[in-house]
């Protein structure tokens, strides 16, 4: 599938529409630090640089990694934006002193429940977490209620988990920061029991479970869209979503901050702006089908409504210590070999 839009030179917030100022002569740059990949985020880069002519340089990375980057470069960063994909990296660097307010007409964009009490972050795509199972296997009416029923005998060998990938990673930090590192030990150790079986990656399990390789699997909600729109009928899958305020749906918002070191907060803030823009939230909700998170714009058709429990950024007082602790409860798990 393509990812790529169309160019967009109309943007919502009326300060990209004015000329750039200083020297005509100078190309204006930004850099940014991006725990989203290439292909997704690259096309709204590039479009950005269409649109302005300023030059956009980006390093792609783990969200996690970045922020541990940007901590140790401190005040010598070059970095002026910071797109996460996960809770924990923004709070972080945030409760380090490091993000800039962001400005009122970005702040605008978002809704109060996915932006920073502060106004130093802004959430702008949402990624449901979700149950992703074999239409020819399984009826709607014996899809489970919780995430803790997979670690019934009638779930035996018939789970999928992406032990080693960051989205899960994220996820099982907020579970064992909303329920104890005691209950969500238990919960991982009685899936391994109960036969759950590990795949690198959350698109590989989709795959999986289309081909009735494994009937049910613990992913994001927009890669079983992506697969339908790739593949049609021939796609025999489909996600159940768990009962509302249960934590196997939690919504993982992907944030947008400012750094306060950067020299060109202006410019910086058009980026984020762009990032909010309808044509940029169309984008990401009608190709990629994420949750757009600007105000205004609403998810693609195809979409079931919007989560109502989501996290945002949040408070972790050592996020190397926490990442570090989560991936050792799932090697320690013994998920990784099943």
């Amino acid at each position: 599938m393509n990812l790529r839009c169309p160019l967009v030179a109309l943007l919502v917030v009326t300060t990209l529409a004015l000329p750039s100022c200083g020297n005509d002569s100078e190309t204006q740059s930004l850099t940014v630090y991006s725990g989203r990949s290439e292909k997704l985020v690259g096309p709204i880069f590039d479009d950005f640089e269409a649109a302005t002519g300023i030059d956009v340089a980006v390093r792609y990375g783990s969200s996690n990694d970045l922020a541990l980057a940007l901590s140790a470069e401190g005040d010598k960063t070059p970095a002026d934006v910071f797109l996460s994909r996960s809770p924990g990296p923004i709070g972080y660097l945030d409760d380090l002193g490091m993000l800039s307010p962001l400005e009122a007409g970005v702040l605008a964009r978002v809704d109060t429940q996915h932006r920073s009490p502060d106004g130093r972050w802004v959430g702008f795509a949402g990624r449901g977490r979700v149950l992703v199972y074999n239409i020819d296997e399984v009826a709607e009416a014996d899809l489970p209620d919780s995430v803790f029923d997979l670690t019934r005998p009638a779930y035996q060998g018939r789970v999928a988990i992406p032990g080693s990938n960051s989205s899960f990673q994220d996820w099982f930090t907020v579970f064992r920061l909303r329920n104890g590192d005691e209950a969500a030990i238990a919960w991982l150790d009685a899936m391994v029991a109960n036969g759950a079986r590990f795949y690198p990656k959350n698109r590989a399990i989709v795959e999986a479970v289309g081909r009735n390789e494994v009937t049910f699997g613990l992913v994001n909600h927009y890669y079983n869209f992506q697969e339908i729109a790739a593949n049609g009928d021939a796609q025999r899958s489909a996600n159940h979503g768990f009962r509302p305020g249960d934590d196997g749906g939690l919504m993982i918002i992907a944030t947008a901050a400012i750094l306060k070191e950067s020299d060109d907060q202006d410019l910086a803030n058009r980026l984020v702006a762009h990032v909010l823009s309808n044509a940029q939230q169309r984008y990401l909700t009608n190709s990629v089908y994420e949750y757009p998170l600007a105000t205004g714009i609403d998810p693609s058709p195809v979409l079931p409504p919007i989560p109502s429990d989501s996290v945002g950024a949040v408070d972790i007082d050592d996020m190397a210590a926490e990442f570090r602790h989560t991936i050792e409860i799932i090697e320690a798990s013994g998920i990784l070999d099943q």
